[in-house]
Order: C-alpha cells, then structure tokens, then sequence
C-alpha cells in the first residue's frame, strides 16, 4: 500500500470494501460521522475507486486489490487501515464467510441488509435518503454523458444487470413508439455521472442493484415513474423510501409496465 495519507482529527475507518451500491447506501453513514468530527477512511476494491474520488473526495478512500481468497473483503482493509494508524472501525458487513460473528447479532435476523448497516452503526436510517449531503455532483460530465446518451425525444433509462444478476426482459413494445430506451452501460467510469439522465427520464426500470440505490436515495424515484425489479429475499433486498412499482420478472410483468403506453 502506498501511504499517502496524513492522518486528520479522530480517524474513523469503514470497512465495506465492496459493491458499489453497497457503498452508495452506506456513505450517510460516514456523513454523520463526519458531521462528528471524524476524518473518515475508506477502503474499498480498486477497480471502484473512480466512481467515489471525485464525487465523495472528503472521504480517504483506499484502493485495494483483489484477490482469489477474498482478504479483499476485510483481512487487508483491516491492516491497511492498521498500517496508517486507523484503530477506530466500523464494520459494515451483515454477513462474511469466517466471521459468523457478524451474522450473530440480534438485528441480523429481523432487518433487511441496510438496516442492519444502520443499526450496527450507530446512525439513524433516516439518514439513507440524505445521499445528496454526501456528493460532489460534476454536472459538466452529467450533461456531457445525457447528450450522449439521449437523442431529443423521451426516454426511459433501463439498469437490468446487476453484479451478479441479469434480468431479461424486453420493453420495447411496452413503451410508446416515439420513446427511446436508454440502458446504464459502460459509458463512463463513474455511476454518478448518470445522475442527470436519471433525473429527466420519463420512466426507470431498475434490477435491485446501483442505480436503483441511487434513485431512490437521491430521492429520483419521488419525481420521475420508477420500476423495481427484486433479485433477493427481504433480507437483502434494500428499503425502497419512495413509491416504486415492484416489478417481477414473469408474464405479469407486461400488465404492470404497459402504464408507460397510459400517460
């Protein structure tokens, strides 16, 4: 690890290393501890580190590499935050393979996997839905990326692929003719730069992953007709704070969506 670092006042770590959606929902979390009077340290895997510099640059993010045995997760978070003199932690993780530990505790059987980061916290959930508190919006690359994306008429931005879940469904005859579909693909190595193209959108079909944290947390889904497609159980599903239309991927999918062609 290159230690570029010079420790600020009352150094917090958070030990979340990954995904980013994860990430996104926990950033509250060092919000309010940094309204504390915390320096907070973070390190998370490397091949994140772009969507978060920039856009979140008061935390001190720490790239960490991948590995097969998974140190990623926690073992090397934990030294490297040892390594730059970071003692005080907050582990975020509901579940991890060799801490049962984590999974052991009373509010792991009862709340859903982002309460549970809450509640371990120390931090009121509420706070979940202040994301906008914890980011530098670039709005030149926000625009840049719409007007790459977008092509004048109305659009629906569509997220159907997750870390490890692929939703097929197809909505280009559930949507009117003149709409064009916008799907989240690699364009830009920053999921914030999306956040204009979210916010103008007619509709946004999202599978439980990033970009459905992003536009329920930015408070998005209060504006613009959101679509929630769950891949897990209640568990680890995220709180929705705001009026989405859940979605299943079946056959009765196509009842629920058709909405786009009643406007």
């Amino acid at each position: 690890m290159n230690n570029n670092f010079v420790l600020g006042p009352n150094p917090l770590g958070i030990l979340q290393s990954r995904g980013i959606g994860d990430i996104i929902i926990a950033l509250p979390i060092a919000d309010y501890y940094r309204d504390q009077g915390h320096t907070i340290y973070w390190p998370i895997c490397s091949e994140f580190i772009s969507h978060f510099e920039h856009t979140v640059p008061w935390i001190n993010w720490i790239p960490v590499p991948t590995d097969r045995q998974g140190a990623f997760f926690y073992d090397t978070p934990v030294d490297y935050l040892q390594q730059l003199g970071v003692t005080d932690c907050i582990c975020l993780y509901q579940a991890l393979s060799g801490h049962p530990e984590f999974s052991a505790r009373p509010e792991f059987q009862i709340q859903s996997f982002d309460q549970y980061k809450y509640s371990v916290a120390g931090v009121p959930f509420l706070k979940k839905w202040q994301l906008s508190n914890c980011i530098t919006r670039q709005l030149d690359r926000e625009l840049q990326l719409k007007q790459s994306v977008t092509d004048g008429r109305p659009y629906v931005v569509t997220h159907l692929i997750g870390s490890d879940h692929v939703c097929d469904l197809d909505i280009a005859h559930l949507i009117p003719t003149d709409w064009q579909i916008v799907p989240v693909t690699a364009h830009t190595d920053c999921i914030m730069d999306w956040i204009t193209t979210l916010q103008h959108a007619e509709a946004i079909v999202a599978v439980d992953s990033v970009v459905a944290n992003l536009v329920d947390q930015l408070g998005i889904a209060q504006q613009v007709d959101s679509y929630f497609i769950p891949r897990s159980h209640i568990q680890l599903s995220p709180v929705l704070g705001w009026d989405w239309t859940i979605l299943e991927p079946s056959e009765s999918i196509r009842q629920r969506i058709s909405i786009f062609t009643n406007r």
